[in-house]
């Protein structure tokens, strides 16, 4: 850890996220892992955060979990209380829910507001038809307006808050999610992975391992699981000499969808929510992303160019990952063009490695160092 300048982080976490399972938790919980190395950091957060072990900094779970705690005003009185004990000088805000509470803090105690977003929350709500969008917009707008810095997870975000939110691009710097490890996996591991996978789902070890995974419950991933189904499989199954399976990962799955178990005639297995998902990544030949709706950036594609996974995706799903970072790695293909995402499938290389250029732009230890300058810059 990198003591410099008095600079002390409180992180505030609205949600549980320890340990981190789906991407936002992971965008969180790595990112203040990460951080902590590069200045002190401590973080409150709600109690269902209980297995903070080995994190590397101090977590307070004080929060209560109910949802009435977002309007709870005696949180200001807890909060101000570690703010003064600790001489706290940088709080750290995850989403703007807290906004309120967080510019309270900011007047009555002298700390600089560093508000960090995953994607422009109302833009996602407005993208799967919330009618209250605009009067979140109108809050997100509110909080980063006050805020001494702002991060942004990727240029689109940065540059739509400059322009309608009417922000100093001085106070605004992109922060991506990240990758946690500074190479692909060696050839040994991928090996390793795809035989248990293999073994696990009774695959076929010659068939090429296509890969897709996310919170089921959550529309977008839904609708993208919907077009796997009904617009991309059938195209493949039509394509002769290739042999793949379609895996399937992720939980909460309607039960209108209960079928899904008996697909693997269509070369499709439903896995469920697995505990630990990189031996997946690691044993998978490509990873598909027929996401076109909802906001950020779409961390399992870090996820799957990290582990040396070729991408095939939506032009909307890739939002977030410059296309000049993965080259070759990962095609783009138009929203809603399921024939042509299909033939992109089957013409897809994954001999192709993830060049050096992904890690120099999404390791998490250079992300951190880039948030660490800003906060540094920002007293």
């Amino acid at each position: 850890m990198i003591m410099q300048d008095g600079i002390k982080i409180l992180s505030l976490v609205s949600y549980k996220f320890l340990p981190p399972d789906m991407g936002g938790q992971k965008g969180i919980a790595f990112f203040n892992r990460y951080l902590a190395r590069e200045l002190p950091l401590r973080c409150v957060t709600v109690k269902a955060n209980q297995n903070s072990a080995g994190e590397g900094y101090p977590v307070q779970p004080v929060i209560s979990d109910h949802p009435l705690r977002y309007a709870n005003p005696f949180l200001f009185f807890t909060l101000r209380r570690i703010i003064r004990d600790e001489k706290i000088t940088h709080l750290l805000l995850e989403h703007p829910y807290y906004g309120w509470l967080a510019l309270l803090l900011k007047w009555f105690c002298g700390v600089k507001l560093v508000v960090h977003s995953h994607n422009i929350e109302a833009l996602r709500f407005k993208s799967v038809g919330k009618w209250w969008w605009g009067i979140l917009w109108n809050y997100e707008r509110f909080v980063h307006r006050r805020a001494d810095l702002n991060f942004f997870i990727h240029d689109n975000d940065r540059h739509y808050a400059l322009e309608k939110f009417n922000l100093q691009a001085a106070k605004c710097s992109t922060i991506t999610y990240g990758f946690e490890h500074p190479g692909i996996p060696t050839a040994e591991e991928r090996v390793t992975a795809r035989n248990l996978v293999c073994r696990a789902h009774a695959i076929d070890s010659s068939h090429r391992l296509l890969l897709f995974n996310g919170t089921l419950g959550y529309k977008p991933n839904l609708d993208a699981l919907d077009v796997i189904l009904q617009q991309i499989n059938p195209v493949l199954l039509e394509a002769k000499d290739l042999k793949y399976t379609i895996i399937i990962c992720g939980s909460k799955l309607p039960t209108a969808y209960n079928n899904l178990v008996s697909y693997q005639d269509k070369h499709i297995v439903y896995a469920g929510f697995v505990p630990d998902i990189n031996p997946y990544f690691k044993g998978a030949d490509l990873f598909i992303n027929p996401v076109i709706e909802g906001g950020g950036i779409k961390t399992k594609l870090v996820e799957a160019l990290g582990y040396d996974l070729t991408v095939i995706s939506t032009r909307s799903g890739a939002t977030g990952i410059p296309e000049d970072v993965p080259g070759k790695k990962m095609t783009v293909v138009d929203d809603g063009d399921w024939k042509e995402f299909a033939r992109a499938v089957i013409a897809a290389e994954p001999a192709l490695h993830t060049p050096q250029s992904f890690f120099d732009h999404f390791y998490w230890g250079r992300i951190a160092q880039k948030a660490g300058n800003a906060i540094r810059a920002c007293q």
